[in-house]
C-alpha cells in the first residue's frame, strides 16, 4: 500500500449552481417534514438562468404551491443571489411535484405486526471516519469545506461584499507513512464583481485559506491558484445549470473513501440512500473514536421492501480478522440497521436537512435542534467494552 503520495479533493459553495439545487431540494423536505415528521419526499430541483423547476414525489400533508415558492426564494435570498439573470425576487418557479408510487408505498410501508417497514431503495451505502483531522474525516475535504464556509460567512457580514455566491475550492495534500503533513496546491474559483481583478481576488482569499490550514502548511505560492482563467464574474445558475445530487462526492470524503452512488438532499429518511449512510458513518465514526482502529469504512446493502439490511461489510484497514469479526457482532449485536431503526436512533424524522446540503453531511458538530446527530460519538463505550 502506498504511504507515501498526495491526495486532492475539491468541494463547492452553497452558491455553486449544483448546490443550490440541493439546497432547494432539502427545503423542500424541510418543510414537509415540520408539516408530518412521516412525509415521504423525493424532491429534485434544476436551476438554469433566472429559472427554478422541481419535480418529485410527496406523500404528506398538502402544502400551498405559494408557501413552498415562498420557501425557495427565501433560501435564494439567503444564499445572495440579487444579480440581473437569477434573482431571488423575479426568477420563473416551476413545481411538478406530485403524488408519490403507490406500488413504491406499498413496498415501504409496515403493515402492523406482519411486516416491518421496508427499505425505500435497493442501494449499497457506504460510511467512513479515519484519525487524520479532530472531526474523524479525511483532511484534504475537511480544509476544502471549512475554507468556503469562512468565505460565504465574511461575504454575507460585507467582509468579502465584492466576492459572488459560486465558488469552489480544491486541496491537495502531502502524506508521509499515510499521515497528512502539508499541501501541495490549493486552487480557490470565486465569483466576483466585474470591477475588481484577479490578483485582488487572490488577496480577498489568501487570509481565509491561511486562517484554516494548520499553521505549518505552507503553500508554495506558484502553486496558489485563484481563478486560474482569470475572471469569474458570470456565475451560479446563470452560468452553468444546476441539478440536485451531482456533487455525491463532495457531500461524503472527497474521495477518499468509497461511495455507492446515491445522492442524499431531496430524500427523506425512509430512504435508505440517505439514512444508511448517516448510520454508517456514525459506525464508523464511533469505531475510529474508540481508538480500535486508525480507520475503518463499513458498507451496508438494501433491498426495497426489505427491513434488515441483507449485508454488512467492514474494513478496517489491517489484516486482522478476528478484530473484524469482534466489530462486525458488536455492531449487530448493538444496532438495529432497518430504516425505522436508524431513523430513531439518530432522531430523523426532523425538519434538519436544509443545513446538511452545503459544507458536507460529515465532519459537522451536532445541533441542539437534532441535525448531525449521526457525529455524535455516544457509542464509544459500547465499543471499547465489547472488543
Amino acid at each position: 500500500m502506498n504511504k507515501n503520495y498526495i491526495f486532492t479533493s475539491e468541494s463547492v459553495s452553497e452558491g455553486h449552481p449544483d448546490k443550490v439545487c440541493d439546497i432547494i431540494s432539502d427545503t423542500v423536505l424541510d418543510l414537509y417534514l415540520s408539516e408530518f415528521n412521516e412525509s415521504r419526499v423525493a424532491c429534485e430541483t434544476l436551476a438554469t438562468t433566472n429559472k427554478i423547476i422541481l419535480s418529485g414525489e410527496i406523500r404528506g400533508p398538502k402544502i400551498d404551491p405559494q408557501v413552498i415558492e415562498q420557501a425557495v426564494r427565501e433560501q435564494i435570498k439567503n444564499i445572495g443571489y440579487e444579480q440581473k439573470n437569477f434573482h431571488w425576487k423575479n426568477f420563473e418557479f416551476f413545481n411538478y411535484l406530485h403524488e408519490q408510487s403507490a406500488d413504491i408505498a406499498q413496498g415501504v410501508d409496515s403493515s402492523g405486526n406482519e411486516k416491518d417497514e421496508g427499505a425505500g431503495d435497493q442501494g449499497i451505502m457506504f460510511g467512513y471516519a479515519c484519525n487524520e483531522t479532530k472531526e474523524l474525516m479525511p483532511a484534504p475535504i475537511t480544509y476544502s469545506h471549512k475554507i468556503l464556509k469562512e468565505m460565504a460567512i465574511a461575504r454575507k457580514s460585507g467582509d468579502l461584499k465584492l466576492l459572488g455566491p459560486d465558488s469552489k475550492s480544491q486541496i491537495s495534500v502531502v502524506y508521509e507513512n499515510s499521515k497528512p503533513i502539508g499541501v501541495s496546491s490549493v486552487v480557490i474559483s470565486s465569483q466576483h464583481d466585474e470591477s475588481i481583478g484577479q490578483n485582488e481576488v487572490k488577496e480577498m482569499i489568501r487570509p481565509y485559506v491561511k486562517k484554516i490550514l494548520p499553521k505549518d502548511w505552507s503553500c508554495p505560492e506558484d502553486q496558489f491558484y485563484v481563478n486560474p482563467t482569470g475572471k469569474f464574474v458570470i456565475g451560479g445558475p446563470d452560468g452553468d445549470t444546476g441539478l440536485t445530487g451531482r456533487k455525491i462526492i463532495v457531500d461524503t470524503y472527497g474521495g477518499a473513501a468509497l461511495h455507492g452512488g446515491g445522492a442524499f438532499s431531496g430524500k427523506d429518511p425512509s430512504k435508505v440512500d440517505r439514512s444508511a449512510a448517516y448510520a454508517a458513518r456514525y459506525l464508523a465514526k464511533n469505531i475510529v473514536a474508540s481508538g480500535i482502529v486508525d480507520k475503518a469504512v463499513i458498507q451496508l446493502s438494501y433491498a426495497i421492501g426489505v427491513s434488515q439490511p441483507l449485508s454488512i461489510y467492514l474494513d478496517i484497514f489491517q489484516e486482522d480478522q478476528k478484530l473484524v469479526d469482534q466489530i462486525t457482532k458488536v455492531i449487530q449485536d448493538n444496532f438495529d440497521l432497518s430504516p425505522r431503526g436508524i431513523r430513531n436512533k439518530l432522531e430523523l424524522n426532523k425538519p434538519i436537512y436544509k443545513k446538511t446540503a452545503a459544507y458536507g453531511h460529515f465532519g459537522r458538530v451536532p445541533e441542539a435542534d437534532g441535525s448531525f446527530s449521526w457525529e455524535k460519538t455516544d457509542m464509544v463505550n459500547v465499543f471499547k467494552k465489547e472488543v
